[in-house]
């Protein structure tokens, strides 16, 4: 993907471009100095090709660590609006501390430059990286300060302690050298002089000081604050559409920086908040979709957790009402908001926000609100709620509507089928390819029947959970052929007859998922991958369903952490 090529290829490109002629400057003035015998020969404005691909390498692995590392983390909700940062005092304070310490930092080692002698290498690492580190907290210290430490601290600390013993060893065997009389002579251990943690070079087997141990951390950090603060760019063009429509695939270094420069006053501090909730949603109910949706980018997953977010809310209100009457009020509300998103009446449009404000909870009000509903069909949306009026009927008079597969195909359309199409009107809508109006219609098509398939896996999976509070999705018809019945099921929903009818509604699942599964390879290049992810780790509950002695977890089937990043990444090797 664009986006993920720059962080393989720029960075390298960077460091090689800003390293050069210091490092140029440093063997001019023989503040490091190679043994002859210790390098091929070629060499750069006197920088040997090996220390030129030590530029490259380092980037590279750090990077790439960055990457793991960040992969799965939604950025958005680490962006602070003014609001925000109110709240978060120690985050101003963070921000101040750390530049003034930076700035300091750079009028010492230029001190150090200016008196030469021991202090001089020190000095030039300081106020060569120093000025850039500082450039880069300023434009994006809110991501330094609130990303996980999985993503900053790790890609730093771990190359650079790799670094040290490997140089160790490198300083020891006399592979370069940094001149005694431009170091300090302190040791971070016996070969490493902190320089030299911090830089690099060696030409006697002897102790190396903390300037080398400081050069090698210095670099790790301009590595991934430099990461950062793309991402952090590419989070601010992704999060506000009010701010910028549309964003290219590969948004250019004037947009990127245009981003950064945005005052933390235009952010939409309510959007922030509401898309912290909507993936705190997705973790907390839905493991398999939370993983897949660390498989896409940009402005589509962003779209999805909200249309996740939405789905999950409205089937939330309905379930958790206190009596049918409650739930049917629900439901009349939920109908009248998608009468109101989809109103040509000008008037009644803008009156959503103060309907949605004046009639949901506090709490569901964010996934009404940031419903993209401008770029969703209205028919999957109601058919949804109609879905939900299914559910209703379990307290009816007639307490098992699922008569029949038919019936059960019905309900698994309106209430799967539905997200499914919506999920792909998202796709299409952000694909990097054109497709014809005849290939999004087959692959809508499929994936409405990829999507009863999944709910099957969810009602086999659910057996159990569902009786407890009355309800049965097992067709009836199936339950007069194995001579029990839905009352039978309430009352034992582990017993051998029940199970063959989870594994004959698992047989059923499969079928239509062998069949559906072929239009996933038809979407745009973007989500085809993603999209992968998420209906193999759905589909390998019923896997696991289907395997011998599978063990149930609060009355569920579960696919351990392990098994399931393993799916997703034999999914995501497919293309």
């Amino acid at each position: 993907m664009p986006c993920s090529h720059l962080y393989y290829n720029i960075p390298p490109a960077i460091a090689v471009v800003s390293t050069t002629p210091w490092d140029s400057y440093l063997i001019r003035r023989r503040i490091w100095t190679y043994p002859p015998n210790a390098i091929v020969g070629p060499t750069l404005f006197q920088i040997p090709a090996e220390e030129i691909f030590f530029f490259i390498v380092q980037t590279y692995n750090t990077s790439l660590l960055y990457l793991f590392a960040s992969k799965p983390t939604f950025h958005p909700i680490y962006l602070c609006g003014e609001k925000l940062l109110h709240d978060a005092r120690g985050v101003r304070l963070w921000r101040w501390l750390v530049a003034l310490l930076l700035a300091v930092s750079i009028v010492a080692g230029a001190g150090l430059i200016l008196s030469g002698g021991q202090g001089l290498y020190m000095g030039l690492i300081i106020v060569w990286a120093g000025p850039f580190i500082l450039m880069l907290w300023t434009l994006s210290y809110q991501f330094i300060i609130n990303l996980p430490l999985i993503n900053t601290l790790f890609p730093i600390l771990l190359p650079t302690v790799y670094f040290w013993i490997v140089d160790t060893l490198a300083l020891r065997r006399g592979t370069w050298v940094i001149e005694s009389g431009t170091k300090l002579g302190w040791h971070l251990w016996d070969g490493l002089e902190i320089e030299l943690a911090f830089s690099r070079s060696g030409y006697r087997s002897e102790l190396t000081n903390y300037r080398e141990a400081f050069f090698f951390l210095v670099t790790n950090i301009l590595i991934v604050f430099g990461l950062v603060a793309f991402d952090n760019a590419l989070a601010i063009l992704s999060t506000f559409p009010s701010l910028l429509p549309t964003v290219p695939p590969l948004p250019s270094p004037t947009q990127l920086v245009k981003a950064l420069m945005v005052a933390p006053s235009q952010y939409d501090d309510e959007r922030i908040i509401g898309l912290q909730q909507a993936l705190e949603r997705l973790r907390k109910k839905s493991r398999s979709f939370y993983l897949a949706s660390g498989c896409f980018q940009g402005r589509l997953r962003i779209e999805l957790i909200l249309l996740y977010s939405f789905c999950r809310v409205a089937d939330d209100l309905v379930d958790n009402a206190s009596s049918v009457s409650e739930a049917k009020h629900w439901i009349l509300k939920l109908t009248e908001y998608l009468d109101i998103c989809y109103a040509k009446n000008l008037e009644k449009s803008r009156s959503r926000d103060l309907f949605i404000r004046g009639t949901f909870p506090a709490s569901a009000q964010s996934a009404l609100l940031l419903l993209p509903t401008t770029y969703l069909s209205p028919t999957p949306l109601y058919d949804l709620v109609k879905g939900f009026e299914t559910d209703l009927e379990f307290s009816s008079a007639c307490p098992f509507p699922m008569i029949d597969e038919q019936t059960l195909q019905v309900y698994g359309s309106r209430v799967a089928g539905t997200v499914a199409e919506l999920c792909l009107e998202l796709a299409f809508r952000h694909a990097e390819e054109p497709t014809t109006e005849q290939q999004q219609h087959d692959i809508v098509q499929a994936g409405g029947r990829m999507g009863i398939a999944l709910q099957y896996v969810n009602i086999a999976r659910d057996i159990a959970v569902d009786a407890k509070i009355g309800r049965v999705y097992l067709p009836t018809s199936w339950l007069k052929s194995e001579q029990t019945t839905p009352e039978d099921v309430l009352k034992n929903p582990l017993s051998p007859k029940v199970e063959i009818l989870r594994q004959r509604l698992l047989d059923s699942a499969m079928r239509i998922y062998e069949d559906a599964r072929g239009a996933i390879e038809l979407l745009p290049a973007n989500s085809r991958g993603p999209m992968r992810v998420a209906v193999e780790s759905y589909v390998e509950i019923g896997r696991v369903l289907r395997e011998p002695g599978y063990k149930l977890k609060a009355g569920r089937a579960t696919v351990p952490k392990l098994r399931r990043l393993r799916v997703a990444w034999a999914a995501l090797r497919k293309g």
